[in-house]
């Protein structure tokens, strides 16, 4: 099983940045690579449309309000790897939020440094587009 992860700084409240990214439908209104989502199966599942026109499927496995978490698993999607789970977190961080998204997953068809690199640059790519709704 491999893993990635990243984080990200963001210069405003816990509350506020979970405000923008706790609730599982809202991937369209900060990650520009996300502009569709839809909710089945009483919000548990989305189905995600990417910009050029892929569709992903990810059942939520896990969600906690409180501690401003949730985790994630893939039903379907174009990427090389299998039983993928992933957690998006925000953290008080002084006076900002740390906003950390990790996952594990086995590789299918590639190297573990493959696929780790592929969901690593997701991972950032989306916590930078997350980070720039948030100017200093």
């Amino acid at each position: 099983m491999a893993t990635a992860s990243a984080f990200i700084d963001i210069p405003a409240s816990a509350e506020d940045v979970w405000q923008l990214i706790g609730g599982f439908n809202t991937l369209p209104d900060w990650l520009p690579f996300i502009p569709k989502s839809e909710l089945s199966e009483g919000g548990r599942v989305r189905r995600l449309e990417t910009s050029d026109g892929g569709v992903v499927v990810e059942r939520l496995e896990t969600f906690d309000n409180a501690a401003k978490t949730y985790s994630y698993s893939i039903v379907q999607a174009p990427f090389p790897a299998t039983d993928y789970r992933a957690t998006i977190k925000v953290e008080a961080q002084g006076q900002g939020a740390r906003v950390t998204w990790s996952g594990r997953f086995s590789p299918v068809g590639v190297t573990d440094e493959e696929v780790v690199a592929l969901f690593a640059g997701i991972y950032q790519g989306g916590l930078e587009a997350l980070r720039a709704n948030y100017p200093a």
